[in-house]
């Protein structure tokens, strides 16, 4: 397998809807698991934060709007970041609505809160997106499930190293996406959680 070839598996494999959909369903089960609540909050939590934005992006593709679903062109970025954060809010009063578990509702404010910043940062900058969930994810799994869950690192590093070698991003665009992203994950998640 070529290197590139690798790189496109592991954007796919690392992107943004994926990890954020089965954060939100590890993220679930685990709440149930010791808030004794179903398991499947996560369930609508992903719909919401991934399945919604992820088809608006798909539909943008269909219609000639977007390019492609990673939306390589910065310019053409903001609009389905808008969508997705209004998608967020709207799910996570839902949420908040239909009493699913802190650790769910954190998180998705968390998500929230990183969508605010690179939609923000996109005006001027085209900050990863792919290296801000993919670490921001190996901080929320660390903050849930303990130092053992910095064996996920490994993967974040893998999917920055993706949006490098396909041309996607420059360098320091993946490290300033992963530093917003592991830092938003880091800090707002675990003090959202513990109110």
């Amino acid at each position: 397998m070529t290197a590139d070839r690798a790189a496109r598996i592991a954007s796919e494999i690392f992107a943004p809807a994926v990890l954020v959909a089965g954060l939100l369903l590890v993220v679930g089960w685990h709440a149930g698991e010791t808030a004794g609540v179903s398991r499947w909050w996560g369930l609508p939590g992903a719909l919401f934060a991934a399945g919604i934005p992820l088809a608006y992006v798909l539909r943008g593709v269909r219609t000639g709007r977007l390019t492609n679903h990673h939306i390589p062109e910065r310019e053409h970025r903001r609009v389905p970041l808008l969508f997705g954060i209004a998608s967020v809010a709207v799910g996570l009063v839902a949420l908040v609505l239909l009493g699913a578990p802190r650790d769910v509702l954190a998180l998705m404010a968390a998500g929230g809160t990183g969508l605010l910043v690179f939609t923000a940062v996109t005006h001027w900058w085209k900050m990863s997106i792919h290296a801000g969930v993919a670490a921001g994810t190996a901080a929320t799994l660390t903050a849930v499930y303990g130092p053992a869950a910095l064996l996920t690192v490994p993967f974040a590093l893998l999917a920055c190293w993706a949006r490098v070698r396909l041309a996607a991003h420059t360098t320091p665009q993946v490290i300033a996406g992963a530093i917003v992203g592991a830092a938003i994950a880091g800090t707002v998640f675990p003090a959202l959680r513990a109110v």
